[in-house]
């Protein structure tokens, strides 16, 4: 199911390409007029989980594993892009009206028990304070839809048609930054990077309401915030990337980029954090990823990998990543212009001699239609 709210004076139509690969089309703009990624870059918390203006695109993104009390499982997805408009509009204004970026929004439930998945998205060019990032302190919104907190806490809200998330989300792990040298590579060349740190497992309470039904949940919950202005190539049409917690206490994030003949390109990459919150930069030859079940979109016609096998050789695991139920596809061709995959999956195989299990969340671009960026 797929609603849209539009609450700007005038529609604004941008593609997820621009927010996620950040101009492709326009990277001498990008590169001239916004501050790239660049090796040196230091984090530090809670300045970094705030908006950085500098850069032409943001996004930061929740996806989580809920339960119910009476034991029903959900996933949900709660993401906030933006994209800046001209660096020149970054001064000391103090119209209301300036657009300064534009701010797209995304916000997803996954019932696995009915296999039913429903999602609803936000435009606005922010005028008046209907969305926007805060610089300091941490606080993103669209409309009634809000991600705020500190090092300690993390707080998100959204409601859209009876259904609504209102969780509190306890980090149970330091940031772990990707990348090396404070930058995550995306392809060849200066700046083809972000900045790119996640919270891996945040302990989660809450209400998720159904039909206007609130019902008290737990779970976990994992956030992503990158940052960077022009990360990838014409070459790259789409990508594969999973986050997912293992019962033993360890996290797994991984991306591979495809490249238009089919090869994965070798600046994919990925961290494994260890249990006591160390996390391990793998380079592309330290895993591989291989499809091995297919499911067609009766609405999009794309062809989605919905299991996959995860072989991280030098650590001796060896993953099967089944997606909970097929249909969780996003269909935002009504506004962000990309049709794409973002859901719950299932993970079991072997660490080491021992069995092992988890949960996650994948995400898979390009399959719908080559990712290229709107003219």
């Amino acid at each position: 199911m797929r609603r849209f709210s539009d609450h700007t004076a005038k529609p604004v139509i941008i593609g997820i390409a621009m927010l996620l690969c950040l101009s492709v089309g326009s990277g001498a703009y990008a590169k001239q007029a916004f501050r790239q990624a660049l090796p040196g870059y230091r984090f530090a918390f809670p300045r970094d989980h705030a908006s950085h203006p500098d850069f032409k695109t943001e996004w930061w993104y929740y996806s989580g594993h809920l339960q119910t009390e009476d034991g029903q499982r959900f996933g949900y997805q709660l993401t906030f892009f933006r994209v800046g408009v001209d660096p020149s509009l970054r001064g000391d204004s103090r119209s209301r009206w300036a657009v300064r970026d534009l701010h797209l929004a995304h916000f997803a439930i996954s019932d696995l028990t009915q296999r039913r998945f429903q999602f609803w998205e936000r435009r606005s060019r922010g005028a008046l304070d209907s969305a926007g990032a805060l610089t300091a302190g941490f606080k993103v919104w669209n409309g009634p839809w809000e991600a705020s907190g500190d090092e300690k806490v993390h707080h998100v809200t959204a409601r859209a048609e009876g259904y609504a998330i209102d969780l509190t989300l306890t980090p149970t792990k330091p940031p772990a930054i990707h990348g090396s040298h404070g930058v995550s590579q995306k392809a060849a060349g200066p700046g083809r990077a972000s900045h790119y740190y996640s919270l891996t497992n945040m302990a989660t309470e809450g209400t998720l309401t159904l039909t206007g039904k609130p019902r008290t949940v737990t779970g976990s919950t994992w956030m992503d915030h990158e940052f960077g202005s022009n990360q990838l190539t014409e070459s790259q049409v789409g990508w594969d990337w999973f986050a997912i917690q293992l019962e033993d206490g360890a996290e797994l994030m991984l991306y591979q980029l495809r490249l238009t003949d089919g090869r994965a390109d070798p600046h994919s990459s990925g961290s494994l954090i260890h249990p006591d919150g160390q996390v391990e930069h793998l380079p592309f030859s330290a895993f591989r990823l291989t499809p091995q079940e297919v499911w067609q979109s009766p609405k999009s016609g794309g062809r989605y990998p919905i299991r996959w096998q995860i072989q991280v050789p030098g650590r001796d695991l060896d993953l099967s990543v089944q997606a909970a139920f097929p249909d969780q596809e996003l269909d935002t061709r009504g506004s962000t212009l990309v049709t794409y995959w973002e859901g719950s999956v299932a993970i079991s195989g072997t660490a080491g001699n021992r069995p092992i299990a988890g949960v996650g969340y994948l995400e898979m671009t390009g399959y719908a239609a080559p990712f290229r960026q709107p003219l």
